[in-house]
């Protein structure tokens, strides 16, 4: 793994905040810094692929999918709907 410095300005009560949690996970403030960011690209990919995905979406076909849930199948003795 290749590794490179980089001086990252934060803004004092963060940074001692993140330091705080740093040692309350027990790492390194490097470490939980470059967790963090991974986490954030993370997300970052998630949500542009699943935008991506979406655009190739048809409601339509979707509902007509869903229209045809249970068609043919029905309720089996001791089936039961859960209530929130």
């Amino acid at each position: 793994m290749r590794r490179s410095n980089f001086a990252l300005r934060l803004q004092p009560s963060l940074l001692e905040e993140a330091r705080k949690l740093a040692e309350t996970e027990g790492v390194a403030l490097n470490q939980l810094i470059n967790v963090a960011v991974a986490e954030k690209l993370s997300a970052l990919r998630t949500e542009t692929y699943f935008r991506k995905r979406a655009t190739r979406g048809n409601a339509k076909k979707a509902l007509r999918i869903l229209d045809r849930a249970g068609v043919g199948n029905p309720p089996m003795r001791g089936d039961r709907v859960k209530s929130r």
